[in-house]
C-alpha cells in the first residue's frame, strides 16, 4: 500500500503516524511544502506575548522523529502542483529545482488554510504581517525585538485578533483593532459582546467599528493604515480578517468543493475520488446540529479527521459523526467560549429558534473569589432540542463548554439536560450550575 499524504501539519501527520501504527509495512509519504511539521500552532500568540521564549518551543515533533522512529518518507520543502487521479500520481516541486512525480493507491489532501490578505495596496509592506504558520510566528516576534514597537493595528476582531492583541498588550505595545463590523464576536448576544468590548477598552486598547481597510502607507518609518474614513499610524499591523482553505489543488484535480470552496468529503473523509481523502483546514464536515456541511477549521476536528483517514485506508471503516464548532479563547482576563448555533444561525437554519441569557456566580456565592458569568442557551421551540450556546466570564466558562458540546452531541432537549446530574462543591460552583440555571431560564420560553 503506497499511502501519499500532502500536507505535514496537524491532519497530515496525524494520518501518517496513525497509518504506521496501523500497518508498520504500509509505505507512507508525506509531501511538506515548508520545513515545519507537528507544532501547536494555537499556542503562538501566548510565545509572542513572552519575549524570553523561542518559536521552536512549539514544536511537539521534529521531521527527523518521524522518519526515524516511525518509518515515515516525510519530504520537506515539497510542494505538490497538480493530482492526477485517473493515473494516480501527484506532480512535486521541490526546493531545490527538481521536479518529481509520486504514485499512490490512497492520497490524503491536507493541504490546510491561508489567511485572507486584502488586495490592497501597501499590503506587502515590513511590518504587516499575518498568523497562521510557525513561519508567520517567528516574522512577528523576530519584528517585535529587533526594531521598536511601540504601538500596533490589528485589522479584524476573531480568535487571532483578539489573542493576538492581548499578546501585544502584555509586552506594552499600545494597540489599535478596527472590524468592518459593527460589534465584536457577532454571535455572542450583545449584552455578552459588549463585555468583551469593555474588557479590551478598561485595558487601554482602542476599538473601532464599521472601518474598511483600504490602504496601507509607509509614513516617516512608520506604518499608516488607510480606512475608508480615517486613518491610524502605527509601528506594526496585523491583519486577521479569517483564513480560506487551500483547496485549489483538490479543486483543479476535479474533485468537488463545499461550503466557502472546503474540499467536500464524507463521514470517511473521502472525496468525491474514491481514492482520494482530505482532512484539516481544507476540508469541510458536518454540522451535528444542523446535519449540513459546514466549514468551521479547528484543531480537534483536524487531528480527529487525520486518524479516521488512517483507519479506513487500512480497511476499518471510521466516519466521524460531525461537529459542534465549539471553541475557547482568552481575551485579557475572560473566557469567551461557545458551541452549536447562535439564535440568528439558528434561526437562519430554519430552527424556530428562541434563546436565554442568564448571569449567574462561577463559585457559591459565600465562597472567596467568586465571579460573575454570563450563559446564553438557545433551543428549537418545536422539539425543545438544544441548539446550542455561548459564555463569557472570568473563570469557569472554558470548560463548562464542553458540558454543553457533549449534549448537542446527544442531541439532548432543554429539559433533559437541565435533568443532569452536575458535580457540585462550592470552590467550584453553585450548587445550581450556571448551565443548569439557563437552561431552566430557557424551559420558559420552550
Amino acid at each position: 500500500m503506497r499511502f501519499l499524504v500532502i500536507g505535514g501539519d496537524a491532519a497530515g501527520m496525524s494520518a501518517a503516524s496513525k497509518a504506521k501504527r496501523n500497518q508498520a509495512d504500509m509505505n507512507v509519504t508525506v509531501l511538506e511544502t515548508t520545513t515545519d511539521v507537528s507544532y501547536s500552532a494555537c499556542g503562538m500568540p501566548y510565545n509572542i506575548a513572552d519575549h524570553g521564549r523561542i518559536m521552536d518551543d512549539l514544536v511537539v515533533r521534529k521531521a527527523e522523529v518521524f522518519r526515524a522512529k516511525q518509518g515515515i518518507d516525510l519530504l520537506l520543502g515539497h510542494r505538490a502542483t497538480s493530482v492526477d487521479p485517473i493515473g494516480h500520481a501527484v506532480s512535486v516541486a521541490a526546493n531545490d529545482g527538481n521536479r518529481k512525480e509520486f504514485p499512490y493507491d490512497k492520497l490524503l489532501v491536507a493541504t490546510g488554510a491561508r489567511p485572507i490578505r486584502p488586495a490592497i495596496p501597501g499590503i506587502d509592506l515590513p511590518g504587516v504581517h499575518v498568523l497562521k504558520s510557525l513561519e508567520d510566528g517567528r516574522k512577528i516576534k523576530h519584528d517585535l525585538t529587533s526594531r521598536e514597537v511601540k504601538t500596533a493595528i490589528i485589522v479584524g476582531m476573531g480568535y487571532i485578533g483578539l489573542e493576538m492583541a492581548e499578546a501585544l498588550h502584555a509586552r506594552g505595545i499600545s494597540v489599535h483593532m478596527v472590524d468592518l463590523l459593527p460589534r465584536v464576536l457577532p454571535w455572542l448576544p450583545q449584552d455578552m459582546a459588549d463585555i468583551v468590548s469593555k474588557e479590551l477598552t478598561d485595558h487601554g486598547l482602542e476599538l473601532t467599528f464599521g472601518a474598511k481597510l483600504t490602504a496601507i502607507q509607509e509614513s516617516h518609518g512608520r506604518l499608516r493604515a488607510v480606512l475608508d474614513h480615517g486613518e491610524i499610524d502605527a509601528d506594526l499591523a496585523l491583519i486577521a480578517i479569517g483564513v480560506i482553505p487551500n483547496s485549489e489543488l483538490a479543486a483543479a484535480a476535479g474533485l468537488a468543493l463545499g461550503p466557502k470552496n472546503a474540499i467536500a468529503v464524507d463521514r470517511t473523509m473521502k472525496t468525491s475520488h474514491p481514492d482520494i481523502y482530505a482532512a484539516g483546514d481544507c476540508a469541510d464536515a458536518f454540522h451535528i446540529v444542523t446535519g449540513k456541511r459546514v466549514w468551521i477549521p479547528l484543531a480537534l476536528r483536524a487531528n480527529r479527521a487525520g486518524w479516521a483517514v488512517a483507519d479506513n485506508v487500512a480497511g476499518a471503516e471510521v466516519k466521524l459523526p460531525g461537529i459542534a464548532g465549539t471553541a475557547v479563547f482568552k481575551v485579557m482576563g475572560l473566557e469567551v467560549a461557545r458551541t452549536g448555533l447562535s439564535i440568528e444561525e439558528a434561526q437562519e437554519a430554519g430552527f424556530d429558534a428562541v434563546d436565554t441569557v442568564i448571569k449567574s456566580r462561577s463559585r457559591a456565592h459565600s465562597h472567596p473569589g467568586n465571579q460573575t458569568i454570563h450563559v446564553n442557551l438557545a433551543a428549537d421551540k418545536a422539539t425543545g432540542r438544544l441548539l446550542g450556546g455561548s459564555m463569557v466570564g472570568r473563570e469557569g466558562a472554558a470548560h463548562r463548554i464542553d458540558a454543553l458540546a457533549v449534549a448537542l452531541h446527544a442531541g439532548m432537549t432543554v429539559d433533559q439536560f437541565f435533568q443532569c446530574d452536575f458535580a457540585y462543591a462550592p470552590p467550584f460552583g453553585p450548587v445550581w450550575d450556571p448551565l443548569l440555571t439557563a437552561a431552566n431560564q430557557l424551559l420558559k420560553n420552550l
